[in-house]
């Protein structure tokens, strides 16, 4: 006889086995649709190497400008030209380099960098403790600071807390981060004012020299600015959303039952309301928390000079590099993927009148 934990253990098995099965066709066609646009739109990596490769040529014939045979005047012969297509692989059809792509793929082969030379997992790898850097920790201190301030704003709801707060958060989120981080930049980076946090970097140069202690605050005082630049908008998004959950809760009856029981107001709130109010809160955990620790940030990483993910998806696409742009994107869209799948997975931990049984796909 199965219990009722096995039934539900076996349930909640063939949902995820359901999930998996559609991430499958999702991820393969978000790939071919990328794989498309980027092998089919002008300005690849063949034709930006003869670009440049033309350009070198306007050059020299310039500097040789007596000599109307220069070579390079003429443009690449299609001896060069084919030999080009082969160096980046367009010499085979589409529907085979595609299926050889995807294939590596599977083995998490993301094959090499055209323009840095490296395999696209050692950069990625390189480039990650930025992302992690400014994702975890705007991570923390989003969580750790609306949490408590909705709460409180919801306690305090039409008082001058509540105002007060509301008007500085949005404000935060009204300033995009960087304008706030040339601000800062300016301010406290030796731009015209005071020089109290470095300008740019992770780390100091010499900070392999350093002590254990004295490398933790170096590396702490180089993320203060690019943190704060990067999580100053997003207070106002989580804030607002605790404290309205918060409050549609409070209007409920089971809370108007709880206090006509006598229960006092910290006991109702944060005993009843709270296990109720957090949940949407904490369902979307899963999923920021892992988007937290591998994406970045653009337009922080350039102001900051710090060389994260968000830069090199940028350069990636400026540069045609294409196993970059779509590797990245393979690893990225599976994070994606197995992130919603954590997110809906904790609404039934955190929830328990949602069933998988009652689920519908």
């Amino acid at each position: 006889m199965i219990g009722p934990a096995s039934a539900l253990y076996e349930i909640m098995l063939i949902y995820i086995i359901k999930r998996i099965l559609l991430m499958i066709p999702t991820l393969f066609g978000i790939m071919l649709i990328t794989f498309m646009v980027t092998q089919f739109v002008p300005g690849g990596p063949v034709e930006k190497m003869v670009a440049e490769i033309e350009g070198q040529g306007q050059a020299g014939a310039e500097a040789a400008a007596s000599t109307s045979a220069y070579r390079g005047d003429m443009g690449l012969d299609q001896e060069r030209l084919d030999t080009l297509k082969k160096l980046y692989g367009f010499d085979q059809p589409p529907l085979k380099r595609f299926l050889k792509m995807m294939g590596n793929y599977l083995r998490f082969d993301l094959g090499s960098s055209y323009y840095y030379q490296k395999d696209v997992v050692d950069l990625v790898i390189s480039r990650m403790p930025v992302s992690m850097s400014l994702g975890l920790w705007t991570f923390l201190i989003v969580y750790g600071v609306c949490i408590p301030l909705g709460i409180a704003k919801a306690v305090r709801d039409g008082s001058g807390f509540d105002v007060f707060s509301s008007t500085v958060i949005l404000v935060g989120y009204a300033i995009p981060g960087f304008v706030l981080g040339i601000t800062l930049i300016v301010l406290f980076g030796g731009g015209s004012f005071w020089s109290i946090f470095p300008l740019r970097g992770l780390v100091s140069d010499n900070w392999s020299e350093l002590s254990f202690v004295a490398k933790i605050l170096d590396y702490l005082w180089h993320m203060v600015l690019p943190i704060f630049s990067s999580a100053v908008g997003s207070l106002a998004v989580m804030t607002m959303l605790t404290k309205n959950s918060f409050l549609e809760e409070v209007g409920k009856q089971y809370v108007l039952t709880a206090r006509a029981k006598g229960l006092d107001e910290r006991t109702v709130m944060f005993k009843h309301v709270f296990r109720n109010a957090i949940i949407p809160i904490i369902t979307g955990f899963p999923g920021y928390f892992i988007a937290a620790f591998f994406t970045g940030s653009l337009l922080i990483e350039t102001i900051f000079s710090l060389e994260g993910m968000g830069l090199l998806a940028y350069q990636s696409v400026l540069n045609r590099d294409y196993p970059v742009v779509l590797g990245t994107l393979y690893f990225f869209t599976i994070i994606g993927l197995v992130g919603r799948l954590l997110s809906d997975l904790s609404y039934v931990v955190v929830d328990p009148r949602i069933s998988f049984s009652r689920v519908e796909f």
